[in-house]
């Protein structure tokens, strides 16, 4: 619930047209909905700008149904991130979307899109993270567009992309392998750069620990590295960043 519905209920309260009770059982789930052996954030977009969003990998599939029809009954939206197509096939919501590259689901993203994020793959292989940041900045009100297969092997192909590069407000650029491309583009433009290290590469990239040094260590001023893998972080941070 976010605070244009909570400010509908109280003005339908004061207006005479909702009781009091309706509206207690509007909010009664303040400030979460206790299922045992989940406790849903219905508020936390009021507190950070970022609804709840559930992170499937690793939870049992009737746990994550449960908690997706909870938070779509009381919000209308849903994002679902590190999803299987079973998930998607059984989640009977009829306006989801699954994206099966980065195993994201969404329902009912923000139709009004705001600002520009640029999202920039240095391969192929890093797809599926930049995906994640795709949906998950687009689902929150980003107006989004994604360049792939520009890494530092064909720097060439970088500079096609150089009117989007000075026309983003935030650039996410997401990196395995040697993870070099977040410095070279932090080094051509004046935007915030988010580096999202992959665990793409061979041996000695160490699931993406070479990459995630690499960002952590560049020389270019002003760059910020999320975890591993992590395209949902890149993505939420190059919203807040992008809505400023």
């Amino acid at each position: 619930m976010d605070s244009s519905k909570i400010k509908k209920i109280l003005e339908s309260v004061k207006a005479g047209k909702l009781s009091i009770q309706a509206a207690f059982n509007d909010l009664k789930h303040l400030p979460y909905e206790d299922l045992h052996f989940a406790k849903i954030d219905h508020h936390r977009y009021l507190r950070q700008g970022i609804p709840e969003v559930i992170f499937a990998e690793g939870k049992k599939i009737e746990d994550v149904l449960r908690v997706a029809g909870s938070i779509y009954v009381k919000n209308k939206k849903l994002l679902i991130t590190r999803a299987s197509k079973k998930i998607y096939n059984r989640l009977n919501i009829k306006d989801a979307k699954f994206y099966p590259m980065s195993g994201t689901i969404s329902v009912n993203k923000e139709k009004k899109k705001t600002g520009y994020v640029l999202i920039l793959s240095a391969g192929t292989s890093d797809i599926p993270v930049a995906e994640e940041a795709s949906v998950t900045a687009s689902f929150l009100g980003s107006r989004v567009e994604t360049v792939y297969d520009v890494g530092v092997a064909g720097i060439h192909r970088l500079m096609d992309t150089k009117k989007s590069l000075i026309s983003a407000k935030v650039i996410v650029v997401v990196a395995g392998m040697e993870g070099a491309l977040p410095s070279v583009v932090g080094g051509l433009v004046d935007k915030p750069i988010i580096g999202v290290p992959t665990s793409v590469g061979y041996g000695t990239s160490l699931g993406g620990l070479t990459a995630l040094f690499a960002m952590l260590n560049s020389c270019v001023p002003g760059i910020a590295v999320m975890n591993i893998d992590n395209g949902f972080g890149a993505g939420c941070l190059a919203h807040k960043i992008n809505v400023l």
